[in-house]
């Protein structure tokens, strides 16, 4: 069952049918491998941000003086904590995120026709993106509460499904949705930026060298993708930080006080203060955003190229090659 599974994904969509079911379970799954990858080998970077957000008091010698801090009182192993939660959890994510970006785009360019699609590509992308990041984070907000939850409590879980048990024990499955709105903020600026801004970035070197997606090997292509993503990725960490901070503060065990979850997330904001919302973690933040995002799209295009899926690009019908 498995190698027929794989035989399928493997084997390349018919040309009259280039973007079928088979091109978007490709890209689903070119979508889930580069997320988990990432954001899985960012792990370590995720744990000091989270620690500078949580207690910016004690983790003050920023990225680099955090990395070292934790080992020193932790060992080396303590920057490896949530790593389940977060393969796992991004694996779901890039699934429904990419492969819902590339559903949503395709098939707003054959309702609106090339021409139109291509003079609005912007909102496409951004329309794209909301709804399909809207519907990663429903099945992301659990994970990622068990994440955060191990990463500012050590002792709270032994692994991924320990975390769930003791969190539903506790909390009830209220408490896996806690961070749904402000996940929500800062996740879906965040995917519309980092796509809108990729595909703005790509098209602008492209265009500076006088070539299409098509002229190039596939090669380049992944290049151009790596260097347009960390364009992308500083960008989108910047409009999503401060929503990302409060992410990082509502998960953990009794901050914002009691009341309604918006109540709680006013009260967070209160405390810490716009700037410090702003600009608390935002450099390990860029870091790790930079890198990653790059990443993604590199890896992305590898895996799509991999499968035999010929990855959709907008294209100006007045041009002539």
């Amino acid at each position: 069952m498995v190698s027929t599974t794989g035989s399928v994904l493997l084997a390349p969509s018919p040309d009259n049918t280039k973007y079928d079911f088979m091109y978007y379970l490709k890209g689903a799954a070119a979508g889930g491998i580069c997320c988990s990858i990432t954001h899985g080998a960012l792990t370590p970077v995720d744990v000091v941000k989270t620690r500078v957000q949580l207690d910016p008091i004690k983790y003050n010698q920023g990225l680099v003086g955090g990395f070292r801090q934790i080992v020193a009182e932790e060992g080396a192993m303590a920057l490896t904590t949530g790593l389940g939660a977060t393969a796992a959890g991004y694996f779901v994510q890039g699934w429904f995120k990419f492969g819902g970006v590339e559903f949503f785009k395709i098939k707003a360019v054959e309702s609106m026709g090339e021409e139109k699609a291509w003079e609005n590509k912007t909102p496409i992308y951004l329309g794209a993106a909301a709804a399909a990041e809207t519907i990663a984070d429903i099945f992301l907000c659990p994970l990622e509460a068990v994440r955060i939850r191990s990463v500012s409590d050590p002792e709270f879980c032994d692994g991924l499904a320990d975390g769930f048990v003791k969190m539903f024990k506790t909390e009830g499955i209220g408490g896996f949705y806690a961070g749904l709105a402000p996940i929500l903020a800062k996740q879906v600026p965040y995917t519309m930026a980092k796509f809108a801004v990729q595909g703005a970035a790509a098209d602008a070197i492209y265009g500076s060298m006088g070539k299409t997606p098509s002229d190039l090997s596939n090669q380049m292509n992944v290049a151009v993708s790596l260097g347009s993503g960390v364009i992308a990725g500083v960008a989108s960490a910047i409009i999503s930080h401060p929503a990302d901070t409060l992410l990082s503060k509502v998960n953990k065990k009794g901050a914002g006080g009691s009341g309604s979850m918006v109540q709680r997330l006013a009260n967070i904001a209160k405390e810490v203060g716009f700037v410090n919302l702003c600009t608390v973690g935002l450099l390990p933040r860029c870091v790790m955003i930079g890198t990653l995002t790059a990443g993604q799209f590199g890896i992305f295009d590898t895996v799509m190229n991999a499968l035999g899926a010929s990855k959709f690009h907008f294209h100006n019908p007045n041009e002539k090659h």
